[in-house]
């Protein structure tokens, strides 16, 4: 159930969870579930300059997740995908601002800290903080450093998912 400490995930054969088997209530799974999409559309827009390289960068951040040794992550990527094929409820609209983001991510990390496993609730945590930084590293210059914005915008989520 743990993540991989050297920024990739390891490849599990285990199948996600089934969502009856997990301790939240419709209204959490919701947010954990929206939580990875909505960091990339803010992650996306938080600079103007982005283009539609980024938004794909965060698109495969997130599929990443299928390979997690994590079964909260692959259970919230099974519901990512399968509201894309009609089976589940349509996501919640968009975040109004990246301070709403991080409100969201301050909310998602409380809601972990009381019910998930610690080493699932790690890996959430560090997976949505990965979607926001290969969507920054996307958005930068082919090989150059991270911007200087996103670096802070990347400590700013880092710190309300209590990675800081």
């Amino acid at each position: 159930m743990s993540h991989s400490l050297a920024g990739e995930p390891p490849v599990a054969g285990r199948r996600a969870v089934p969502l009856a088997d997990l301790p939240y209530s419709a209204a959490e799974w919701d947010l954990l579930a929206n939580l990875p999409n909505w960091t990339v559309v803010a992650t996306v827009t938080q600079a103007p300059v982005r283009g539609v390289a980024a938004g794909l960068a965060g698109l495969d951040a997130v599929a990443a997740g299928r390979s997690f040794d994590s079964d909260l992550v692959r259970a919230v990527v099974a519901t990512i995908y399968a509201r894309h094929d009609g089976s589940a409820s349509a996501p919640g609209g968009p975040l109004a601002d990246t301070a709403e983001l991080l409100a969201v991510a301050r909310t998602a990390a409380r809601l972990l800290e009381r019910r998930a496993d610690p080493a699932d609730s790690a890996a959430y945590r560090q997976w949505v903080q990965s979607v926001a930084a290969r969507v920054c590293r996307a958005g930068a210059n082919p090989g150059g450093p991270v911007a200087r914005s996103d670096r802070r915008f990347l400590d700013r989520l880092g710190d309300a998912l209590g990675l800081g």
